[in-house]
Order: structure tokens, then sequence, then C-alpha cells
């Protein structure tokens, strides 16, 4: 009786409950949504995260490199709260060079739940608790860019506008590409040709020059909030097409099923019946596709704000922060200007593997 519990258990499980069965089994998959679930959660805190606003400069600590969390001093001797030791310009560089030095002398521990340079969170009320902070002395984890700003508290902002036009991305994009493919699966004939024709029109045109051009064309005047909707609105025209196709195969096979041919003689509108009937027997292999396509979205809008047709500053994502690491000089100088690059790497592998597990966990034919 105990070993046919299992078997009864799997056979009354729903297809959502066999789903996340099987993506527990997929250790990529978890690891990959631990990540995601730790760079949205930062993003949402960036303001208590991070040690400094996103604009404050820092005038004598110009391209200083990343400081490195101690907890032995120039003495050797151990503290049990890490520090960081201050730095100073070596002023027997040269004059157009930069150079910093480690003063051992100095030591400023590092301290959680402090207060700090006030903020406006969320745009809801004011405070100025911080997570963490040197106090008095400098706390630049991944250095300074070139006008003395703290490249983590600017990377840890900019990640809520990289990771946020992914999802609204996607999220156009799964209406689009539902609706549209929907309708031409379900319906057929002239208005499949229709949505055929536009899909093959969209797909043939390369992805970058459009971007490029219809980026270009947004007014240069507008707000930086307008800039980020209208870069999110563009990237979702052009990343509905596959998801039509998906959806538009997916309707085409089902439409002629049983339930459905039930649900059309007993009177049933038939918005309800795509909406009811066909669309939540393969959601979940929608939602994979959806979740596929968000690290599409980060690149995209990385690439536009890189080339600087994108979002410009003063708002704050990854690709606008890319921006920095354009010149190979400033590169060799301060490599530390290429960090927002790895988030970005690290974003786009962590959705991956979760789609990847996704996909793998919605295969009706994966093994228990």
């Amino acid at each position: 009786m105990s070993e046919d519990r299992p078997t009864t258990q799997l056979a009354d499980a729903s297809q959502w409950r066999l789903m996340w069965m099987r993506f527990r089994r997929h250790k990529l998959a978890l690891a990959g949504s631990a990540v995601l679930i730790a760079l949205y959660g930062l993003a949402a805190l960036c303001e208590f995260v991070s040690p400094y606003q996103p604009d404050q400069r820092h005038a004598q600590y110009v391209l200083c490199p990343p400081q490195e969390i101690r907890f032995f001093d120039g003495e050797g001797r151990f503290h049990w709260r890490p520090f960081v030791h201050g730095v100073r310009q070596d002023t027997a560089a040269g004059p157009w060079q930069r150079e910093y030095l480690v003063d051992t002398k100095t030591v400023y521990p590092i301290r959680l739940f402090v207060r700090g340079p006030a903020y406006e969170f969320w745009g809801l009320f004011n405070a100025d608790w911080h997570l963490f902070s040197a106090g008095s002395g400098p706390l630049f984890l991944f250095g300074t860019d070139d006008l003395g700003r703290d490249l983590f508290s600017r990377i840890i902002y900019g990640a809520r506008i990289s990771l946020t036009i992914g999802l609204i991305g996607v999220a156009l994009t799964f209406l689009i590409g539902i609706l549209l493919g929907g309708v031409a699966g379900y319906y057929s004939g002239w208005v499949d040709v229709v949505v055929q024709r536009m899909i093959e029109v969209l797909m043939a045109v390369p992805q970058l020059p459009l971007w490029m051009a219809l980026s270009a064309a947004l007014p240069a005047h507008w707000p930086p909030l307008h800039i980020y909707f209208g870069v999110t609105i563009i990237l979702s025209l052009m990343g509905w097409t596959g998801l039509a196709r998906v959806v538009r195969g997916r309707f085409l096979s089902l439409r002629d099923e049983d339930f459905v041919v039930a649900a059309r003689l007993s009177g049933t509108h038939e918005l309800k019946i795509i909406f009811k009937h066909l669309l939540p027997s393969f959601l979940s292999h929608v939602i994979t596709s959806a979740t596929l396509a968000v690290p599409g979205m980060i690149l995209g809008e990385t690439a536009l704000s890189f080339l600087g047709i994108g979002l410009r500053a003063p708002v704050v994502s990854w690709g606008v922060l890319l921006q920095k690491a354009q010149n190979f000089q400033a590169v060799a100088m301060a490599p530390w200007l290429l960090l927002p690059g790895l988030f970005v790497v690290i974003a786009v592998l962590a959705f991956n593997l979760v789609g990847d597990g996704m996909r793998d966990a919605a295969d009706p034919y994966a093994s228990h």
C-alpha cells in the first residue's frame, strides 16, 4: 500500500503540481531562481542597500579602484568587525596619472543598519537608513567612475531599470503574441495570412538597426520616465513574433479537439473558448517561452543604452553605465567600469537556466 501512495499522488496531482515537482529536480534552474530572487530583491531595496546616492560625487576619489574588505590590519591584528582602509592619491604620480595608495594607518569599520545620505524610498516616504556603511570613511566596493560616483550604488540602482524593463517588455510581448497568434490560429483563413505576413516582414528586418531607428525617433526632450516606457514598447513591438507563431501552432492543433468542439456547439462565446479552454491547455509552454524572452529584452535595452540611443543619463541602467566602457583608454585605466556587464551576464544566464528548467518541467513526456 505504501508503494502505491507516490503513484496515487502523481495521478491526482494537477499540471502545475507536476511541473513544480519536475522543476525542483533541475538543480541549475533552482540556482538560477535563487540568483534572480537576489537580484530583484536588491533592485527593490536599492535605496536601502546602496551606501550612497547614485549621483553623489566624491571629487577626491575620481576613478578610485575597488576597496578590499579586510579582517587583518596593516600590523597583522585581527578585527572581528570587517573594515576597509583609507585611500589617498599618490602625489608622486605624474600630472596626468591618477594612482591611489592604501593608507594602512586608518581603519573604517563597516557597520550594519546605519544612517547615511537621505533618500526617497520608492517615491513614498523619506528615509536615511542604509544596510551598511563605513561611517565617515570611503566605502567603494566596486570603485568609482570618472565623476567620483560609487559604482556599486549605481549598479544596484541600475538593476531596477534593467530588470524591470525585461518584465514589462515581456508582459507586453506576452499580450500581443497571444492575441495575434491566437486569433490567427483560431480563425485561420485571411486573418492567418495577414498575421503571418506581418510576422515575416518583422522577422526579415534586422532587429538592431530597426531598434536604433525607432529609438532615435524618440524626442530628446522627453523626461527619463517617458524614454523608459518608449524603449520598453519598442522592444515589445519587435519581440512578439516568435511567441505568436508558437501560440498559432498550438491553436491550429487544438481547435478541432473534442473539448473545443463541444464548447463551440454549446454556444460558448469565441473569446471565452480562446481564453478559458484553449489558452490554459498550454499556458505552461507560453510562460516558459516568455521566461526565455526576458534575457533578450535585457540585452536589447543594454545594447541600445550602450550605443547612446536608448535610455540616457540621468537615468541609471546597466546599459547607461556601460557607456563609460566605450573608451578603450578608460577601460585600460579603470577595468572595474566593466562590472555592469558582469551583472548583465549573470542575469541573462540565470534567466536562461530558469527557462530551461521550466521548459523541461512543462514537457509532458519528461520522466517523473
